[in-house]
């Protein structure tokens, strides 16, 4: 048995750039077992399974689909660039006529539409508060050493640490950190964090001048030392930026190696549009 497998580069326009994400189309159930199997083979951040949820529906003109995701340790509630690749691959590769795809997934409906050249994810917001130092100050030194914190919040419907550092850092610092995410899994003591966000204010002026926002996200406790680009990241960023910097539009850059750009609308019933290009890098069949 075979089953079609595709990689896509989300966030970005230019091959082995972005983030990517192997994307598999499931014209019947896998096994349960089999899922994490290929997520592990793939050995990406994310592996999207593709299922149909009806025996009569198409991935050509369907326009409700199930979603899955799986690190190549575990399953995840909840994967922005790797639905952002799985739309890209029912609009792009199958031709799907419909103007919006409707996945059902662990975090409820998520709606992708077409938007020119950008694929734009509906996602939830979530909102952030403030998380005492002393509780998680051991995860803070041992993602950033000595640097300068300036707010430090958590987001408890995502498990997300979100740590600003200082206003003074350029953009360049933040890339040129040296993080041994592994250090986190003994660092944190309380349990509750399995993400670890870095983010710093973007420049007005200067030659990064563009951006609101820059970050880096982590996540070994997942098996993802550091991802490059990160949709749900953002749905938590997304949140804290609005409410910092006064605006619903914002645009994002991603500061990992390989490098991603966000453009974020938050709407007025607590979700938020991020939109993302994308690159199909490899084609292919998986065989069981």
């Amino acid at each position: 048995m075979q089953i079609p497998i595709f990689t896509v580069d989300a966030f970005t326009n230019r091959p082995y750039c972005g983030n990517p994400a192997a994307v598999c189309l499931l014209e019947n159930d896998l096994d349960e077992g089999l899922h994490q199997k290929i997520a592990t083979e793939m050995n990406l951040s994310e592996t999207a399974f593709i299922r149909k949820l009806h025996p009569a529906d198409d991935f050509t003109k369907s326009s409700c689909f199930g979603l899955r995701w799986f690190t190549p340790a575990n399953e995840v509630p909840l994967c922005g660039h790797a639905t952002l690749a799985s739309a890209a691959v029912l609009f792009h590769i199958q031709k799907n006529t419909n103007s919006v795809l409707t996945f059902v997934t662990l975090s409820g409906e998520l709606k992708t539409r077409r938007e020119k050249d950008h694929i734009v994810l509906d996602l939830p917001l979530y909102s952030t508060y403030p998380q005492a130092l002393d509780e998680v100050g051991e995860l803070i030194k041992a993602a950033v050493g000595d640097m300068i914190v300036q707010d430090l919040r958590y987001s408890p419907d995502t498990k997300k640490l979100l740590v600003r550092l200082s206003d003074t850092y350029e953009r360049s610092v933040l890339e040129k950190l040296q993080v041994n995410a592994q250090q986190f899994l003994s660092a944190e003591k309380t349990g509750k964090v399995k993400g670890l966000i870095l983010t710093l204010k973007g420049n007005s002026s200067g030659k990064d001048k563009g951006h609101d926002f820059y970050s880096r996200y982590f996540a070994p406790w997942y098996g993802v030392l550091e991802d490059p680009v990160t949709g749900s990241a953002h749905a938590v960023l997304s949140s804290y930026w609005s409410e910092q910097l006064g605006k619903t539009e914002m645009l994002a850059f991603q500061c990992s190696r390989r490098g991603g750009e966000l453009k974020i609308s938050l709407r007025n019933d607590g979700r938020v549009e991020i939109a993302g290009q994308f690159a199909i890098v490899l084609k292919g069949n998986l065989t069981l």
